[in-house]
C-alpha cells in the first residue's frame, strides 16, 4: 500500500478530476494560459525589439532597381546571414518565393488602423514587398511606413528599395527608402518600447501583427494542450496501469521536475507552485525544439528573441514577489540584526536592485543561449557560400561543404542539449527564488 502523498500527479489529477471534471479543466486550462497567453499578448507590446537585419551589402549605400529587390552589389557575409534569419519577421518563409501569409495589424496615429494579410505585400526576394499598402511597406521581412505624407494611398506597386547607413547621434544606423515612379520615399521602422536602449524609438505606427514568432507561439500552445489533455484522457482511461505511448515518455519529466526541481525548493508547497512550473518548463522546452527544425513549421526563434524572454521574466517576478511573505520581505527591506546605517546605505538597495536582477538574467541567459546557437550554426552554414564564392566555385561549395556539415550537425546535436538545459535551469531558478519567498522564518 502507498500513500496519497506517494502517488504520482498525474493519477492523483486523474481521480480529482472524475470527481470534479469541469472545475479540473478549468483550473488545468487557466494554468496553462497564464503563461502563453500572457507572452504572446506582451509580445506585441513590446513590439519585437529585433530590427529585422539584413546587411548582406558591403557598401555603405546600396540602391535597388528591381521590383524584386535584388541587390546591385553584395557580398555574402555568414553573421550578417545567420543574424537575418534568427530576426522575427511579418511573414513566414517557406521555401523559394513560398511565403505562409499571416494577418498584418498597423495602427498609425495618422491614417488609423490598416489590416490586410502579409501576401498583400507581395513579398518575393529576401521577403521585399513588390506593392505598398496605404503607405506602408515589407522591407526583408519587416513592415515599415513611408513618411513622406505625398505618398499615395491605397494599394500601388513600387519599383524597388534603397538602403543605407546613417550616422545619427554618432551612432550608424539603417536608414530605407523605396522608389514610386521614379521618386526616392523615406521609410521608418515600427514603435518599439525600450527608450532607445536596443536602437528603437518611438516613431508614426505600431505594429500589432501575428509574426513569426507570434504565430509559432500559438502553434506550440495548442500542441501543448492538445498533448496534455490526451495524456489526461489515458489516465482517465487506463486508471492503474502501466503508462505507454507519450505518457511513457514525459511522465518521467514531469516526475523530474516535481522531485528534483519543485519539492528540494519549495517544500511541502510544492503542489501549489507545479502548474506553473510545468507550464514554463514544457512552453520554453517545445519553443527550443521548434525552433531546431529548419522548415516550417520550425525555424524561429522565440526564445532566442529578447521580447519573448522578457515576458517570461515577467512573469516569474511577479509569481515570486506577489507570493513574498513577510519574512521574504523583511530580510529585503530592513534586515534583523543589522545596524540601521549599514541597512540604509548598502544593504538595503542591494537586496532591492537584487530583486530585479533576478529575473533581468533569466532574461538574458535563455535569450543570449538560444541566439548564440542558431547564429553558429547558421554562420558554419554561410562557409558553403563563402568558400564556394556563392556558387562561383564547385570546388570551394565541395569544401565549405565537407567543413560545414561536420561541425553544423555538432553544433545541432550541442543546441538539441541547451534546449533540455535551458528550459531545466529556467524553472530551477524560478524555482529557487519563489522558495526563497515563501520560506518561513526559523526558530532556534
Amino acid at each position: 500500500m502507498h500513500s496519497h502523498r506517494d502517488e504520482l500527479p498525474l493519477q492523483r489529477f486523474s481521480k480529482n478530476s472524475m470527481q470534479n471534471k469541469q472545475s479540473s479543466i478549468s483550473f488545468q486550462v487557466s494554468k496553462w494560459l497564464f503563461i502563453a497567453i500572457f507572452t504572446v499578448s506582451a509580445s506585441f507590446v513590446f513590439a519585437q525589439t529585433e530590427d529585422h537585419e539584413h546587411t548582406h551589402e558591403s557598401a555603405e549605400h546600396v540602391s535597388t532597381d528591381s521590383p524584386h529587390g535584388e541587390h546591385a552589389s553584395e557580398v555574402f557575409k555568414p553573421g550578417d546571414y545567420a543574424v537575418h534569419h534568427i530576426a522575427d519577421a511579418n511573414t513566414f518563409h517557406i521555401y523559394g518565393e513560398l511565403y505562409l501569409p499571416l494577418p498584418v495589424i498597423l495602427y498609425s496615429t495618422v491614417t488609423g488602423w490598416t489590416m490586410t494579410m502579409s501576401s498583400s505585400f507581395h513579398p518575393h526576394h529576401h521577403s521585399n514587398g513588390q506593392k505598398a499598402i496605404d503607405g506602408y511597406v515589407m522591407l526583408e521581412g519587416g513592415i515599415q511606413r513611408v513618411t513622406d505624407p505625398s505618398f499615395p494611398m491605397g494599394v500601388v506597386e513600387i519599383e524597388g528599395h534603397d538602403k543605407r547607413e546613417e550616422e545619427v547621434n554618432k551612432k550608424k544606423v539603417e536608414a530605407f527608402s523605396v522608389k514610386y515612379q521614379g521618386k526616392s520615399f523615406d521609410t521608418e521602422k515600427k514603435t518599439v518600447w525600450d527608450g532607445g536602449i536596443t536602437g528603437g524609438k518611438i516613431t508614426s505606427f505600431y505594429d500589432f501583427s501575428i509574426t513569426k514568432n507570434v504565430f509559432t507561439m500559438i502553434f506550440v500552445l495548442f500542441l501543448m494542450i492538445y498533448i496534455f489533455f490526451g495524456i489526461r484522457s489515458s489516465y482517465q482511461k487506463r486508471e492503474g496501469q502501466a503508462p505507454k505511448g507519450i505518457q511513457s515518455l514525459l511522465e518521467p519529466i514531469i516526475l523530474f521536475v516535481r522531485d528534483e526541481v519543485a519539492k528540494p525548493n519549495l517544500g511541502a508547497k510544492y503542489e501549489k507552485f507545479m502548474p506553473f512550473l510545468l507550464s514554463l518548463f514544457f512552453f520554453i522546452l517545445g519553443l527550443n525544439l521548434i525552433g531546431q527544425i529548419p522548415f516550417f513549421p520550425g525555424s524561429a526563434n522565440v526564445t532566442g528573441n529578447i521580447s519573448v524572454t522578457i515576458v517570461l521574466a515577467i512573469c516569474v517576478f511577479l509569481m515570486t514577489n506577489f507570493n513574498g511573505n513577510a519574512h521574504y520581505w523583511g530580510h529585503i527591506v530592513w534586515m534583523p540584526g543589522v545596524p540601521a546605517w549599514l541597512k540604509i546605505i548598502i544593504l538595503t538597495p542591494i537586496e532591492i536592485l537584487g530583486v530585479f536582477l533576478k529575473p533581468f538574467t533569466l532574461m538574458l541567459r535563455l535569450f543570449a543561449n538560444i541566439t548564440a546557437g542558431h547564429i553558429v550554426i547558421l554562420s558554419f552554414v554561410g562557409l558553403i557560400f563563402v568558400f564556394g564564392k556563392a556558387g562561383a566555385s564547385v570546388g570551394g561549395t565541395a569544401l565549405g561543404a565537407a567543413i560545414s556539415v561536420p561541425l553544423s550537425l555538432f553544433m545541432s546535436t550541442i543546441e538539441l542539449l541547451v534546449a533540455f538545459l535551458q528550459a531545466f535551469i529556467f524553472t530551477m531558478l524560478t524555482a529557487s527564488y519563489i522558495g526563497a519567498a515563501i520560506e518561513e522564518p526559523h526558530h532556534h
